[in-house]
């Protein structure tokens, strides 16, 4: 008796990023800064929500740069539509953040006010994030 052929059955993926970061993952202009410790897609929505909370808490005082931008697309056909027809409308736009990416870096703030509001913006994002501290950093 003939024995059934094997199919392989192909998957669909989302092309999750694999590794560590390799760029990116010093800080490059400020002092503070969270870094990303897992893999992970950060919606346009969460980044802004999370600078807005950054600049709202440090009331404007010294500096705030945004290392990552979206500029991954994910699209979505709309509800109750047929298959086929092609691919849907861009819905919304993601930035892909690998382990060891730095997020936001700060600078001109002290180090208990940067730590603070570097907090609060972690809590707006959708990945562990960790404080970290330029090693030359001579303050308090």
């Amino acid at each position: 008796m003939a024995q059934p052929k094997k199919t392989k059955f192909r998957k669909m993926h989302k092309m999750l990023a694999k590794g560590n970061a390799t760029r990116g993952n010093t800080l490059a202009f400020g002092s503070f800064g969270i870094k990303s410790l897992e893999t992970g897609w950060l919606p346009e929505k969460q980044i802004e929500a999370a600078r807005v909370a950054v600049t709202r808490y440090m009331k404007r005082d010294g500096m705030l740069w945004c290392r990552i931008f979206p500029d991954k697309p994910i699209t979505k056909k709309p509800l109750e539509v047929r298959m086929g027809k092609g691919k849907g409308a861009p819905e919304y736009f993601v930035a892909v953040v690998k382990p060891g990416t730095i997020i936001f870096e700060a600078e001109g703030v002290t180090k208990a006010m940067a730590r603070e509001g570097l907090r609060l913006a972690a809590q707006k994002l959708g990945v562990n994030t960790k404080f970290i501290v330029r090693r030359d950093y001579g303050g308090e």
